[in-house]
Order: structure tokens, then C-alpha cells, then sequence
């Protein structure tokens, strides 16, 4: 028994004394390593969401996070590495109001949470809503000498938007980006995005939308050839 312990611990034994030299130093320049403090600011994680709900603002909320510990680990901390976590499980449309605590933010190894600014984070929620609405065109520019612009013609009209709802009720149209008309005489068509100037309203799909101007020489009556 006790031969074969002595072969356990010979085998190999330049290798397990390095081994043991280098856990050796790093306990060593750990023990030694002064200790300080940083401040990072990490963006608010959302856990567990409620479906068909909407976090009704268009800014990101962040936290600023002071930490103190090791000095070298504290150099080679990478800042996506610290996460601040809020559950949402649970949530209901209306205003409701987090606490915000250094247990809920997630650190690594030997790196302490010492304040999180702020403590609490307000939060407002609506109900998701989706519904159509029609795409107005935006042209500019001016059509050719004796020519006058009589119509605009979006394809598809329509697009599906969707968002909080009290910003989808409030949504009129989507608008078109700028097609410039200059010179046109008779009908053009371009190929553009449509986007909605709320932020929080999202624009379902990313098909382009085809704007078709029609002119007509200016003593013409609107809808006469």
C-alpha cells in the first residue's frame, strides 16, 4: 500500500511540483493584489417578460455600478461581463416600481457590488397592439416645366404597425421616405421604406414600397387624360 502511494506521488513529479510551484504564485499575487474600486454603468436586463406586454418608454434604462475588488481582476473585467437583472414575472399594465439591489446584480468571482445607482427603477406597461394603417407618400421636388403633380400612389396602402397601444391608437399613418419628383412629366415610380415617427411603434415586415407620381400638364383638370 504504502509502495504504491510512493509510485502515485513520484509519477510524473517534475510536473505535479510545477504545478504546485505555479498555484503557488498565483495564490501569491492574488493574496497580494491591492484592492480597488471602479464604477461601470450596465443596462437593465429584463427576466421572465409577460407576453402581449410593453415597456412603454424608448430609453434603455441603465445602472451605474460601483464595485470594489482586486485590482488586476478589476483591469480585466470586460463590462459586458456585469448584468443588472430585473424579473418582470408577474407585471400588469399600469406603472410599477423595482427595487433595484447589489444581490441582483451579476458579477464575477472575487468582484463585489458596493452601491447601484439608481435603487429603483419606475417602469410603465401597456397592452401590445397591433392594427393597419394606411402609408401616406412624402414626394418632393418640382415636376417638369408646365407639369403639376396630381396624385401619389402607394403599393401596398397599407401596413401593419404595432407597439404600446395607447402609441398605436395615436399613429395616424406611416410615411414614406422622401421621393423627389424633379422633372417628372407624365408618371414615375420609385422603390422606398415607410417607418413610423414614434419609436416605440414598430413597422411589421421590411418590404419596400413602390410610390408611383402621376402628373399632368398644369391646365389639365385633375383626372382628365
Amino acid at each position: 500500500m504504502i509502495g504504491r502511494l510512493w509510485h502515485l506521488i513520484a509519477d510524473n513529479a517534475s510536473l505535479k511540483i510545477a504545478a504546485l510551484v505555479i498555484a503557488i504564485l498565483m495564490w501569491y499575487g492574488v493574496a497580494h493584489d491591492p484592492v480597488a474600486e471602479i464604477t461601470l454603468r450596465a443596462p437593465i436586463e429584463f427576466s421572465h417578460p409577460p407576453k402581449d406586454l410593453e415597456y412603454n418608454s424608448d430609453v434603455m434604462p441603465q445602472a451605474q455600478i460601483r464595485l470594489r475588488g482586486p485590482a488586476r481582476v478589476l483591469r480585466e473585467l470586460q463590462p459586458e461581463s456585469i448584468r443588472a437583472v430585473i424579473d418582470l414575472q408577474g407585471a400588469t399594465p399600469g406603472e410599477r416600481t423595482y427595487d433595484i439591489t447589489p444581490e441582483q446584480i451579476q458579477v464575477p468571482h472575487q468582484v463585489e457590488v458596493m452601491q447601484v445607482t439608481p435603487g429603483r427603477l419606475h417602469m410603465i406597461f401597456d397592452t401590445r397592439m397591433s392594427r393597419q394603417v394606411p402609408v401616406k407618400p412624402r414626394v418632393v421636388g418640382t415636376p417638369a416645366p408646365g407639369y403639376r403633380i396630381v396624385s401619389a400612389i402607394a403599393e401596398p396602402a397599407t401596413l401593419t404597425i404595432s407597439g404600446p397601444s395607447r402609441h398605436v391608437k395615436s399613429v395616424e399613418s406611416a410615411i414614406t421616405d422622401a421621393v423627389d419628383a424633379t422633372g417628372v412629366a407624365g408618371h414615375a415610380s420609385y422603390q422606398t421604406m415607410a417607418y413610423v415617427p414614434d419609436p416605440l411603434v414598430h413597422v411589421s415586415g421590411t418590404a419596400p414600397i413602390r410610390v408611383i407620381v402621376n402628373t399632368q400638364p398644369s391646365s389639365s383638370k385633375a383626372g382628365v387624360p
